[in-house]
């Protein structure tokens, strides 16, 4: 045999590295079960219908072009959307998709992140002062989870003491966002009564701001709004209202979007931002160069982000389904069908990135020299958090470095989430010393 020849994997091979890619046995690590998909020609059958899709050219593909729909995951993974899940432009096509995404947007310029990172800077440097002084912590509860819910909280203009109300209901909805199929009766019933409380929530949020806006993400959605309701309008009369029918007056919301939209920008703009930091501290504490690397250069923390978003996404998978005949590596597929698109596997694939499996925070140091990663997505559904979430963990990279802090993994396989699309730790104990202030 040529020994460049790869081995093709075995049908039953494929198979048990589909199921184990969704096994939550293997969410410490479906690295191998990718690595095996990445090398089976073609596209393998996966859950509900789909077909998994692990290579990064093919997932580049699909992800660039508009004709494959995000619509259909709401109805894909999840048959009863519409009564536990309100609506949001992530499963919108244009022209709602591009209408809501246009109205957010403006919520999250440049100009306005940049203006959050002294807010993230002093988070960052008092939940570090509590860590050290602890000397053994859970990261995830000392510092990945606490940083960016006080930064989405702040932003939106939750109550600080209401930081723990949207954690609970959060957390509920995250894990809610997995299939259906993969989730018990109980963690069913839990998104059902996450989802009630948060509309409640914030419906009560809303009515306030619209007679007292505030400088707040809240108060420029209220303003955006088709239907004002009075302050003493509850959250069940505003969904109500709002299942008659949904804005098409240009850019404006209409109740339930409205609850939607900020449904998913404090699910989205929080939990996959705690996955991300502990997954960034956790890689950096297992591979010392490459700290080593950063202390040498601190402004290698910018790009340092880039490649722990490559290296260990914070969301693993999502989904599109072809509006019309379409082909992606050769295969064509018809009208209706539905991928499982594998991000993780694709910022693994050596094809796009060589030795992907290495963590490098070089990598991105050269602008345009290395291919973009898949962990925000791209084209119309690009993260329009990204650049906040980027923030987020700069600013923690920043302070390790320039306080000296030493972090020590107490475990070499921490205890993951069983969530599957926002994929994350539960835990990550170390012991957390510093040197130099």
């Amino acid at each position: 045999m040529d020994s460049t020849s790869v081995l093709v994997p075995s049908p039953s091979d494929v198979a048990a590295a589909v199921a184990a890619s969704l096994d939550v046995a293997h969410r410490h690590d479906p690295y191998p079960s990718y690595a095996v998909l990445r090398d089976t020609p073609g596209f393998p059958p996966g859950p509900l219908g789909t077909h998994a899709v692990s290579r990064y050219a093919d997932c580049e593909t699909v992800l660039a072009d508009p004709a494959w729909s995000h619509a259909e995951e709401a109805r894909l993974l999840h048959p009863d959307s519409e009564v536990h899940l309100p609506g949001s432009f992530l499963w919108m096509d244009p022209p709602d998709h591009t209408r809501l995404r246009g109205l957010v947007a403006q919520a999250f310029t440049p100009r306005r992140i940049q203006g959050m990172r002294s807010d993230a800077e002093t988070i960052v440097a008092g939940l570090l002062d509590e860590a050290v002084a602890k000397g053994t912590v859970d990261l995830v509860e000392a510092l990945a989870y606490p940083l960016p819910l006080r930064m989405i909280c702040r932003m939106m203009g939750v109550p600080a003491a209401a930081e723990d109300d949207v954690r609970r209901m959060s957390a509920g909805i995250a894990r809610g966002l997995d299939p259906d199929v993969l989730l018990t009766p109980e963690e069913l019933a839990a998104r059902t009564t996450a989802v009630h409380d948060f509309t409640e929530f914030f419906g009560e949020l809303a009515a306030r701001r619209r007679v007292e806006p505030q400088d707040d993400l809240v108060t420029a959605l209220v303003r955006a709004e088709t239907t004002v309701a009075s302050a003493s309008s509850g959250s069940a009369q505003m969904v109500a209202s709002a299942r008659s029918g949904s804005a098409q007056d240009g850019d404006r919301l209409s109740p339930v979007e409205l609850l939607g939209t900020l449904l998913i920008l404090v699910v989205a703009g929080h939990e996959t931002t705690v996955n991300l930091v502990a997954n960034g501290v956790r890689a950096l504490a297992a591979h010392p160069a490459q700290l080593d690397l950063l202390r040498a250069d601190p402004e290698l923390a910018t790009p340092a982000v880039d490649e722990i978003l490559r290296f260990d996404p914070p969301v693993h998978l999502t989904t599109r389904t072809a509006r019309t005949a379409l082909t992606v590596g050769g295969r064509r597929f018809e009208a209706g069908e539905s991928l499982l698109l594998l991000l993780g596997a694709a910022n693994r694939d050596d094809a796009a990135f060589p030795r992907a499996d290495v963590l490098d925070v070089t990598r991105y140091a050269e602008r345009g020299v290395a291919r973009r990663h898949l962990a925000f997505g791209l084209g119309l559904h690009h993260c329009l958090g990204a650049a906040l979430a980027r923030l987020e963990l700069e600013s923690v990279l920043r302070a390790l470095v320039a306080r000296g802090v030493e972090v020590e993994l107490l475990t070499e396989r921490p205890r993951y989430r069983p969530n599957l699309v926002v994929r994350g730790m539960a835990e990550l104990p170390v012991r957390i010393t510093e040197t130099h202030r």
